[in-house]
């Protein structure tokens, strides 16, 4: 992490978004809010003026949408961008591929803190000028109409670049945030609305979805091995047949978890990984 803070901007027309966005940076001290524009036409102003290195851009504004402030700053000038949007309909792919951050509204406080995870590796890495590049590629298929379709995103974000995952997984309880290393994680199971995440022999309790969580674990290195379960299986160490082609799995710290028939494909990949 840099000794110098993430200069960063909020642009949005709504106020009770801006502030939200503020309060959740209150709690990161490498960020520095420079200003909070509450239109395009401020945004670009802000970025002229203020040179931020992180903007934090609603795409649906009156007038001068996100996609346009993008359209009508100079590249040279473009910081690194989270996108802010309440309409999912490419957010998915989006988060995925990792090419351009979405966060939807409402936000997500997990979602907020991956994102702001990936602008610290950009930032870490110099990596700002390849996603200015990036954004110009995709600025160029609006066609000046200030808006991208669904199709040529996805065309976009499926060719850019292959998916990253996460190294840090944040779980708050009642003390703040916890910061857990994913490679850390040994298995994941469901309880209700909760998701347990076992790892390095404590257990923590994440309100997600096991949906949403396979969505942000690196598939070559977590695999769902039931409807309610998902392993590490860097840690399993053998497999039990059991009845009906189901099979136990045993993980490094004696832990046995069951393999439904369901993910039977898995049993191959797990043997193989082993």
């Amino acid at each position: 992490m840099t000794d110098q803070p993430i200069r960063t901007i909020i642009v949005d027309d709504e106020e009770l978004a801006r502030r939200g966005i503020e309060l959740r940076l209150a709690q990161h001290s490498d960020i520095a809010i420079v200003r909070h524009c509450a239109n395009g036409r401020e945004a670009i102003e802000s970025v002229v003026d203020d040179q931020p290195d992180l903007m934090f851009l609603d795409i649906q504004m009156p007038g001068i949408s996100g996609f346009e402030v993008l359209a009508r700053l100079p590249q040279e000038s473009l910081p690194m961008v989270i996108f802010v949007t309440a309409y999912d309909r490419y957010a998915l792919d989006a988060f995925e591929a990792q090419a351009i951050d979405y966060l939807l509204k409402p936000i997500n406080d997990t979602r907020f803190v991956q994102a702001l995870d990936r602008v610290r590796g950009y930032w870490q890495q110099r990596n700002a000028l390849s996603q200015r590049e990036q954004l110009m590629k995709l600025l160029a298929t609006t066609q000046g109409t200030g808006h991208v379709d669904e199709q040529t995103l996805r065309q976009y974000l499926h060719a850019e670049r292959q998916p990253q995952y996460p190294q840090i997984l944040p779980i708050r309880d009642d003390a703040g945030t916890v910061r857990v290393d994913v490679k850390s994680i040994d298995w994941i199971d469901a309880a209700g609305d909760y998701m347990c995440v076992h790892a390095d022999g404590r257990t923590y309790v994440l309100r997600e979805t096991m949906k949403s969580l396979e969505a942000v674990l690196d598939p070559k290195l977590f695999q769902r091995v039931h409807r309610s379960t998902i392993v590490n299986v860097s840690r399993v160490r053998r497999l039990r047949p059991h009845t009906n082609g189901e099979y136990f799995l045993t993980l490094d710290d004696g832990q046995e978890i069951k393999l439904s028939r369901s993910y039977r494909d898995r049993v191959d990949q797990l043997l193989q990984r082993r």
